[in-house]
């Protein structure tokens, strides 16, 4: 069968490319076609478009680009009509995805799955519309939105297991005699315990978070290793600013093994939450917000959901602590940090973190999604 999968962003061409190779153990005859990155091609699929030149973020951005999003959205529709898939597989991303399953469906060229569904939850609650209508079936990594979906809005979902979940447990059984490398001037294997900063991985992200994680930090470099994960798609010289002269690394390619080895974390919201609690490292979440007095006011009327790390939201419980728009402050983040560094708090979050564990399951996420999606296209 013919397989059209669209991921937007480098997670997505990670989780894709992985469904890729599941997919081909069930279909011997599979035969791939993306946009996405490096990591799906290499799993064999041809690469119309790298999402290197989809990723725009942020409303002034697209409005600069419009013409080119709308050029490859335009490129997008007409491929998948003169390659006629079988399925078109949707990983994340909504704003584009979205768009493209109206056009698949309205044109009937062939079913829509949506695997990792869009944070709707969060925001933007009134696209479940669109996927009701568009997406004839969404696979899940998260489990609380399989309630969301079916018992809030009447829309069965399928819940496949968590993806990161299964990539931190095989790189703990592949790597983990690996030690962390750091470059000059502490070239070689890390010696002290390492507090490890997970700043985000777009530069405004970085340039809000930090700045305040680097100064809540601040002397600690005595007695810890402070090690900052480099984000892929950010030049060295960008972090240089932040960092010059303070004593702290940055370290690429090597986030798992950092977070392997680390003994605590400062972490922006994201992804990087909950693979900072499956490696079992304390971590405070750190989001700063323009506005912070008016948001932290605002946050239920704009965020639909109680928390904003994916820890505390599949534990439906506060694991983590989240300093967010006007907790948002060096004072508050310091202040979290050492009380994990060692006690009582330590060991609660750790605790906490079984119990996150224990929700995900243990399924593997892609084979389970690629054995369905090869089961409901046959019997189509």
């Amino acid at each position: 069968m013919k397989y059209y999968l669209i991921a937007g962003e480098a997670s997505g061409d990670l989780h894709a490319s992985r469904l890729i190779h599941a997919l081909r153990q069930e279909d011997a005859q599979a035969e791939f076609r993306c946009f996405g990155g490096d990591l799906m091609a290499a799993e064999g699929a041809t690469l119309v478009k790298h999402y290197r030149e989809l990723a725009y973020m942020g409303f002034v951005p697209v409005l600069l680009h419009l013409r080119t999003i709308l050029g490859n959205m335009r490129q997008c529709k007409e491929d998948i009509a003169a390659w006629r898939p079988d399925v078109v597989i949707l990983v994340d991303y909504p704003g584009f995805n979205l768009s493209i399953a109206k056009y698949v469906k309205a044109q009937g060229i062939c079913p829509v799955y949506y695997y990792i569904s869009p944070k709707i939850w969060a925001w933007k609650e009134y696209r479940i519309k669109q996927i009701r209508r568009d997406v004839d079936e969404l696979f899940s990594i998260l489990p609380f939105e399989v309630p969301f979906f079916e018992e809030k809005h009447h829309y069965p979902i399928h819940y496949v297991g968590n993806p990161t979940k299964n990539e931190v447990e095989e790189f703990l059984v592949r790597q983990a005699h690996q030690p962390l490398t750091v470059p000059e001037p502490a070239e070689g294997p890390v010696s002290q315990p390492v507090i490890a900063l997970l700043a985000g991985s777009r530069k405004q992200e970085i340039k809000d978070n930090l700045p305040a994680m680097l100064a809540a930090v601040k002397g600690l470099e005595k007695t810890y290793h402070i090690v900052l994960a480099g984000a892929p798609a950010i030049e060295a010289d960008y972090y240089r600013q932040f960092v010059a002269d303070n004593g702290v690394e940055v370290v690429y390619n090597q986030t798992y093994q950092l977070l392997s080895e680390a003994h605590a974390a400062l972490v922006t919201s994201g992804t990087a939450t909950l693979e900072t609690a499956l490696f079992n490292v304390p971590q405070v979440v750190c989001y700063e917000t323009p506005l912070p007095w008016l948001i932290g006011r605002l946050r239920k009327l704009v965020i639909k959901v109680k928390y904003i790390s994916l820890v505390n939201l599949v534990a439906d419980r506060e694991v983590v602590r989240e300093l967010v728009a006007d907790t948002f402050s060096v004072e508050n983040i310091r202040q979290e940090l050492d009380k994990i560094l060692e006690g009582p708090a330590r060991e609660a979050m750790l605790s906490g973190y079984e119990e996150v564990r224990r929700r995900l399951g243990d399924q593997c996420a892609p084979e389970q999604t690629a054995r369905m999606i090869y089961t409901l296209l046959n019997n189509h």
